[in-house]
């Protein structure tokens, strides 16, 4: 039997806010335990919430963002559940009235086809705090400086048909909220985290099978894994009879497998109800209309850009508007040599390799835009060829100086004395009459075979410094001769 899946996925992107969706506490990570959490956070008796209006404001840019409705009323709901690192026995969510509704983000597929994925809803709600189970001896300790976060959930419509549509839609999102600032994307320390619902039914049938829910996935790469392994699960376990269940399930990546968690509760069960603390929010057109003037640039808009402005590929394009980051640094590299296609084929090529290396981001790139662009202005007006540049660009990395600075310390600057160049080659080709004579007497083929040793040997003897199309113009007439 053919089978097809059906994916849909839940984002929960924290947003980049100073301060706490209904407290004053602060966000940032990597604090000591239970410093960052509040009387309101911890839940004492006789606290009430504070809406953060910041968070209202980057929720309505996403909606935007999103092409989405966004609900001129929306109300905060009471999610009750019990969990040791939730102290209020509830999570302030919304739930009937959200603030982001109906809406669509592109994504681009790997052939290049692009798809429209529906995004149902996106609403605020605050983060739990953090349960860890190391080095406490059987027991467990309680973090809450995550406790009141604000989160945006951002939930899609059952649009995904595959893994990797569903890692190429987390990535356009993970751009997305990077490009408007609204959250910093890290997944290492959970600021993005997605849950997968993924089932599986045979090819032709309209009804949806039976879903499982795989909860905080934190990585593309694991994203990928984890649905693939449970799309094979469902589809052995129907195969051999059995029947897919509703549960929430753990992806376990050194097993790479999932496991059930419990038994998936109805929205019924969660007795959801309006917060008697806090009053409907109510979005005027005018913040709307003023929220939308200050929209940056986003992904789609710029890799359009760099195709019709730069005449980049729709791959280049593509690769170099994956961040704002990478996007800025391409176009002050371009800016300073005035070169699109150099620019991109070493911010892509020779930096890239740099930073996968090292494990670095490009905003902590040991070569700075400026740099980088004025060595492709020494490689473009011929003082340094090909392989001085790479020498150039190591020695940057290393931070050795300017492009120019290096070029003089190094003694880069290449040879385009023609009258030099062809005494080189005179030199060279004597040394290696034995080599001429068998050129001379070779077909076409053997020919461009030998040619290769010719220019080696001129490269060696002209160490490294000579113009490589000069070397390869005058050698041609010499053998030739």
């Amino acid at each position: 039997m053919q089978w097809e899946t059906v994916i849909g996925l839940e984002i929960h992107a924290q947003l980049s806010t100073q301060s706490k969706i209904f407290s004053g506490s602060a966000t940032t990570f990597g604090a000591e335990p239970n410093t960052q959490a509040s009387l309101i956070d911890l839940a004492m008796p006789g606290t009430l919430p504070v809406l953060n209006q910041e968070a209202v404001r980057m929720a309505c840019q996403f909606g935007l963002a999103i092409n989405a409705e966004i609900a001129e009323r929306n109300v905060f709901a009471r999610k009750n559940y019990f969990y040791p690192d939730l102290p209020k026995g509830y999570q302030t969510s919304q739930m009937d009235h959200p603030i982001v509704g109906k809406g669509f983000l592109d994504i681009t597929l790997e052939d290049g086809t692009v798809k429209r994925v529906g995004i149902t809803r996106a609403h605020l709600e605050e983060d739990a705090g953090k349960s860890l189970h190391e080095d406490f001896h059987g027991m467990s300790g309680i973090d809450l400086n995550r406790a009141g976060t604000p989160l945006l959930e951002i939930v899609s419509e059952p649009d995904i048909r595959s893994a990797k549509e569903a890692v190429a839609y987390v990535k356009a999102i993970h751009a997305l909220v990077r490009y408007l600032g609204i959250c910093d994307g890290n997944m290492a320390e959970g600021s993005l985290r997605c849950d997968c619902n993924v089932s599986v039914r045979p090819k032709g049938q309209a009804e949806f099978g039976t879903r499982a829910e795989i909860k905080n996935v934190n990585s593309f790469r694991f994203i990928e894994k984890a649905i693939n392994h449970e799309v094979q699960r469902q589809i052995d376990l129907i195969e051999d009879g059995g029947k897919v269940v509703q549960e929430t399930r753990l992806y376990d990546p050194n097993k790479d497998e999932t496991r059930s968690m419990r038994s998936k509760e109805e929205a019924n069960d969660y007795r959801y109800f309006p917060c008697p603390d806090l009053l409907p929010v109510v979005i005027e057109r005018s913040f709307l209309d003023e929220l939308r003037t200050q929209l940056p640039e986003l992904p789609d808009q710029k890799r359009e850009r760099f195709e019709s402005q730069y005449g980049l590929s729709a791959y280049d394009a593509s690769v170099l508007s994956a961040s704002r980051e990478m996007a800025d640094y391409f176009e002050k590299v371009q800016t300073t040599c005035g070169d699109a296609k150099l620019a991109a084929n070493w911010v892509m090529g020779e930096l890239s390799s740099l930073l996968n290396k090292d494990g670095l981001e490009i905003e902590q790139s040991p070569v700075s835009a400026q740099h980088l662009g004025e060595m492709i202005l020494r490689l473009k007006d011929g003082t340094i060829n090909g392989k001085a540049a790479k020498t150039v660009f190591a020695a940057m990395a290393e931070g050795e100086g300017s492009p120019d600075e290096i070029i003089k310390a190094k003694d880069l600057v290449q040879n385009t004395d023609s009258g030099a160049v062809e005494k080189l080659l005179d030199d060279m080709l004597a040394a290696n009459a034995e080599q001429v004579e068998q050129y001379r007497a070779s077909d076409e083929a053997k020919r461009g075979k030998m040619f290769g040793f010719f220019v080696g040997q001129a490269m060696k003897a002209a160490k490294g410094k000579a113009n490589p199309a000069q070397v390869n113009e005058l050698l041609k007439k010499k053998l030739e001769g």
